[in-house]
């Protein structure tokens, strides 16, 4: 489950390694539907049989897809500051993808708070270091710093309340 933490406690997080404890399944349904979704067909993420005989000896998922799957994987381990009003997905710097994820394997992630920054009144920005594993492969499938944006409930909202009155 996601963390909650009070935004004077935050800091207390940098350097802290979280890791999620449950696996995540990559199916090839799952990879035929992300290939669905963005067109990208390419044998190696669709065709089995074509797969077989490539230096992958079978299907795997898009990188893209790994990605996109972050906010499934981080959510047991995620930290949120308190009072927030939403969360927002602020970017990615530095995406690698060191080894492919073959179909019918199983991913998680661990993250590492790099940076908390105050960036308004309102407004929290956490970079993290991301990198999910597949088990049995040393090599992880992705590593990547990932930027999210959070808007407290102190700010924003307050202004309205007062505005409305």
């Amino acid at each position: 489950m996601s963390q909650i933490v009070p935004k004077d406690k935050l800091s207390d997080y940098i350097g802290r390694r979280l890791q999620a404890d449950e696996w995540t399944k990559v199916t090839q349904e799952r990879i035929d539907q992300f290939a669905d979704a963005t067109d990208d067909h390419q044998f190696i993420h669709v065709d089995p049989e074509r797969a077989s005989h490539s230096p992958f000896g079978g299907t795997v998922a898009h990188g893209f897809l790994t990605l996109s799957l972050l906010p499934k994987l981080l959510e047991p381990i995620q930290i949120i500051p308190e009072d927030i009003v939403m969360g927002v997905n602020y970017g990615q710097n530095r995406v690698r993808y060191p080894h492919p994820v073959p179909c019918d394997s199983e991913i998680r992630a661990a993250t590492t708070l790099l940076e908390v920054r105050d960036m308004a009144a309102d407004r929290i920005l956490m970079r993290s270091e991301v990198v999910v594993e597949i088990r049995g492969v040393d090599k992880p499938a992705l590593v990547v710093e990932s930027l999210a944006m959070f808007v407290l409930g102190n700010g924003r909202q307050a202004e309205s309340a007062e505005a409305a009155q």
